[in-house]
This record gives structure tokens, C-alpha cells and sequence, in this order.
């Protein structure tokens, strides 16, 4: 039977969130895929002079991927897709071993907007890095433990009547998991989790740590018509755009830009870091590129006056039972499209331009896409677009897969949207 194109690629999605629990093993599981297309990894003190072809930069949960042709000269426009590696989530403290009532739990640390009843009754396993002690200073090293290790148990009804009247619930001591019985014992979290890692609890001097659901992801739906799964806000968007990226630096007819993928981390809690959009990353980046094929300063500003950005972030899709919330001129549905999000107070960065930019780039690509304006009576959310617009003065649209249960413990897109997200990206990136 041949397969159905957006089938094999929302496979391959899942795969990818199945690997990618935290933003560092994102980064990861995207540089496996450059490096596969033939990218190769350039450090800030490494010499690039000359460099082309394809070259990424990784620095903890962001990356920044490009593919220069070695044609192009070195005021050669760039065509950005801005997406980000990171979703909200209970993230471990430093001290992390805690307890009561005779039970072993871990502090944990709300990071982003995270529904928080949709975190309770899950079963839980630990990802992120470890800072270790090594010859001659220290080294990162990832850790992932898919096991179902610990649980934030919700308080039985019989104990409280009102609990479906709305989530009661402290959040510094509501929201320890459980994980063993016994005394509370300092260090026992970190002895697991260092073991997971191969290393020596004494090495580890610190550390990232999060916790996910350990319940793989999958499809959902009479006709496995949804993908349902962790972290679709934003790996969507990641895996969309390293397939496109790797598509067009593999592509018979070389790109007439220079295609670029910048997945940066910290989005979720206001991008203000030195691996978020707010930060110069992308900017020395690709200024850097510039130099290095010997272009000037003027050839740096040309290729930015001629430069495009498409930022790919979740969008909401209409809610059946809360369809009131939404605009009732702009109800966006699963497998209908991408949405291209517009409002005029800049929380989105899309005009008029980008709309048909974007538009053009569906076309080439045969995909579908559908507008989305949020409820002007609630607040609308915001993206990497404004961010990235305002950074580099680059003309930007806003997009993303529709989708329900956003920041969700698991959340739902329709299988399609994301095969259609990476055909339009791959158009965008390399033509009109």
C-alpha cells in the first residue's frame, strides 16, 4: 500500500517528540537530522572563514541552521523560519529531595503557562542536562528517564466536594510528585538521575531538569484523523522546519536564498535569555555568515533589507465547547491548514505583506491555509514574530498548526496540518 504523504510525516514527527522530552534533546534530535543531510556543526571559536553550504549553531535548547549554495554572493537574502524548542512544563528545583506524611517527593517549579490539571494523575519521568565535573573544566550531558518515576496525585473527590468547581490548588505544595515512601533522603533524586546519565553523582555540579509524561504520543479519531502528544507547542514547528531546511539543502535546484532555521529556547516564559529571540543569537549569527564568505558591512545590510521571516508557532484551533471564546469570523479547524495570525496591536507581527508572501508560498506548495484574529474581548497571545521583527528590522508573518488542549500535559493538532506546515516552509525558504 503506498503511503499517505502526511502520514509518513506525522510518523516521523512523532518519533521526533518521543525524542525530544526537553529543548536540549530537541536541539539534539535536530542536529541528528543536519548532520544526516551533510550540515556540520560551527563553534565560536572555530574559523569560518569560507564556510558554505550547511552549517548550524547549537547552544543549549536553541539552534540556529543555515544553507548557503556556494553561487550565492554574500548579500544574498535570507529566508528565516523562527520556531522554538521549549513548552511549559514542572521543571525540578536545586533542592530538589522533599517529603511528607511519610512520603518521598521532589520540588518541582512551574515554567511557562501550564494548565495544571492536566499535569496531575500522569505518570512522569525526568529529562534534561547535567553540568559534570571533567578534565579540564566541566561538559553538558543530556539525561532522559521515560519511566513512569513519579506522579502529582489529585486529591480524591470524597475528600473534596468542590473539586470540580475549579482547581484549588497551592502551588508550591500541591505540586510536589511523588516518587517512593520513606524518610526524606538528600541526594536520592540525584543519584537516579546521574545513573541514567552514566555518571558519578559527586561529578554533577548542576543541572536542568524537568519532567514530562511518559505516555508516547500517537493518533487519535475514527480515522487516526488528530496527532495527540507532549509538546506539539512548538516541535511542530522545529520538526517542520529542519525537514524543510534539510529538503532545500538537498534540493537538485540550489535555494536562491540562504535558508535559515532559528529554534530558540525560553519562549514560553518571555524569550529573555541568551538562547531567546530577545537575545543578539540570531543577529551575530548570520552577520557572522556574511563576513565569512567575505561579504562587508554594506553586503550584511543588504541581505537583511531583502530578508523575510516566517515565525511557526501553535495556533488555537475553535473550540467545540467553548466556540464563544473565539472570533466568530475566524474559527480555524484540524487539517484545514496552517493558520496565518493577525492582530493589528502587534502581539503578531502579520500585514498585508506577509499574508501574501505566505499565501504565495502555500500556493507553490498546493497546501491549504486559514486566517486566525483572536477574541478582541481576551487578551491574545504573543509569539517569537514581534521579537524577531523588532531584533533585525525583517518584515515577519506569523503562523502555526491549529490545534486544541495548547500547553497542555498533551495536547492535539490535526495529522495533516504538520506535512502541509513543512511543504509551505520548504516553498518559502527556497523560491518567490
Amino acid at each position: 500500500m503506498t503511503p499517505v504523504p502526511h502520514r509518513s510525516h506525522a510518523d516521523d514527527l512523532l518519533t521526533f517528540i518521543a525524542a525530544s522530552p526537553s529543548p536540549y534533546h530537541a536541539v539534539a534530535s535536530a542536529v541528528q537530522r543536519l548532520e544526516k543531510a551533510g550540515f556540520r556543526e560551527l563553534r565560536g571559536t572555530d574559523d569560518w572563514t569560507g564556510a558554505t553550504g550547511g552549517s548550524f549553531v547549537a547552544r543549549g535548547g536553541a539552534l540556529i541552521a543555515w544553507y548557503v549554495p556556494e553561487s550565492l554572493p554574500a548579500h544574498a537574502p535570507f529566508r528565516i523560519v523562527g520556531t522554538h524548542t521549549d513548552s511549559p512544563n514542572l521543571r525540578v528545583k536545586p533542592t530538589p529531595d522533599t517529603g511528607s506524611a511519610g512520603w518521598r517527593q521532589v520540588a518541582v517549579e512551574i515554567y511557562g503557562g501550564v494548565p495544571l490539571n492536566t499535569w496531575l494523575d500522569r505518570d512522569l519521568g525526568v529529562s534534561g542536562r547535567l553540568a559534570l565535573r571533567a578534565p579540564g573544566g566541566t561538559e553538558s550531558r543530556l539525561v532522559q528517564i521515560d519511566e513512569p518515576l513519579l506522579r502529582v496525585p489529585q486529591l480524591a473527590i470524597h475528600l473534596d466536594r468542590t473539586v470540580n468547581d475549579g482547581l484549588a490548588l497551592d502551588r508550591q505544595r500541591h505540586l510536589a510528585p511523588v516518587w517512593s515512601l520513606g524518610a526524606v533522603e538528600e541526594g536520592a533524586l540525584l543519584r537516579r538521575v546521574a545513573a541514567a546519565a552514566e555518571a558519578e553523582p559527586g561529578d554533577v555540579l548542576g543541572w536542568d531538569l524537568m519532567l514530562h509524561d511518559v505516555q508516547p504520543p500517537g493518533y487519535l479519531g475514527a480515522e487516526r484523523e488528530f496527532v495527540v502528544a507532549p509538546r506539539l507547542d512548538n516541535l511542530v514547528s522545529v520538526h517542520a522546519g529542519v525537514t524543510a531546511l534539510t529538503a532545500a539543502a538537498t534540493a537538485a535546484e540550489p535555494p536562491a536564498y540562504v535558508p535559515v532555521l532559528a529554534a530558540f529556547d525560553h519562549e514560553e516564559v518571555g524569550s529573555g535569555s541568551d538562547t531567546g529571540a530577545q537575545s543578539p543569537l540570531l543577529e551575530r549569527v548570520l552577520s557572522r555568515s556574511v563576513a565569512a564568505r567575505g561579504g562587508s558591512s554594506e553586503d550584511w545590510s543588504r541581505a537583511l533589507a531583502g530578508a523575510f521571516c516566517v515565525s511557526a508557532d501553535m495556533a488555537h484551533a475553535v473550540h467545540p465547547n467553548y466556540a464563544e471564546r473565539h472570533d466568530p469570523g475566524h474559527r480555524p479547524l484540524p487539517n484545514g491548514g496552517p493558520t496565518v495570525k493577525v492582530n493589528v496591536n502587534q502581539r503578531y507581527a502579520t500585514d498585508s505583506t506577509g499574508i501574501a508572501v505566505f499565501a504565495s508560498a502555500c500556493e507553490r506548495a498546493g497546501a491549504p491555509w486559514q486566517p486566525f484574529v483572536s477574541n478582541n474581548a481576551m487578551p491574545c497571545g504573543t509569539s517569537i514574530g514581534p521579537l524577531t521583527a523588532a531584533r533585525l528590522g525583517v518584515p515577519t508573518v506569523d503562523v502555526g498548526v491549529p490545534g486544541l488542549s495548547m500547553h497542555s500535559a498533551r495536547e492535539l493538532c490535526g495529522a495533516q496540518d504538520p506535512a502541509h506546515l513543512a511543504a509551505i516552509l520548504r516553498a518559502f525558504m527556497t523560491s518567490g
